[in-house]
């Protein structure tokens, strides 16, 4: 199945760098992709970020669900349309517009235990990259 490659749970390590505040930041923690029963997988990542001297715990829920063939429909944990993204030769690349800013991604496999994702926000309030490697757990 198009999702199974995700399943699972991961390390995350999440290096934030924004231009426009001029600060760097990394979060670090755990991600799980669980089926929920309709072929969807629910993530949920819980993790601690530090940015720009402060210190915090941080998180987020997305629902996964199949959108016919290789296509994707990402939902925020509150079933809210996030992005789309087609899975083409582990490659994969998504964009969501947020008012005037806009969030550009691209992700793929490095191999069957590792992915990443680059995340790019830019716009009139927004000038940041999120660069997140992902490590299949062992549990």
């Amino acid at each position: 199945m198009l999702l199974d490659r995700f399943a699972g749970g991961w390390s995350v390590d999440r290096a934030v760098v924004d231009t426009r505040a001029g600060a760097d930041g990394h979060l670090s923690g755990t991600a799980r992709f669980e089926p929920t029963g309709d072929g969807s997988l629910a993530y949920v990542e819980s993790g601690v970020l530090t940015f720009g001297g402060h210190v915090s715990p941080a998180g987020r829920r997305l629902l996964l669900r199949g959108a016919g063939g290789r296509s994707v429909d990402v939902l925020f944990g509150d079933g809210r349309f996030f992005y789309r993204f087609d899975l083409v030769d582990d490659r994969w690349t998504g964009e969501h517009p947020c008012a005037e800013d806009i969030y550009t991604m691209t992700g793929r496999f490095l191999d069957a235990d590792r992915f990443e994702e680059i995340w790019h926000a830019l716009g009139p309030s927004k000038d940041y990259r999120l660069t997140t490697t992902y490590r299949r757990s062992a549990s």
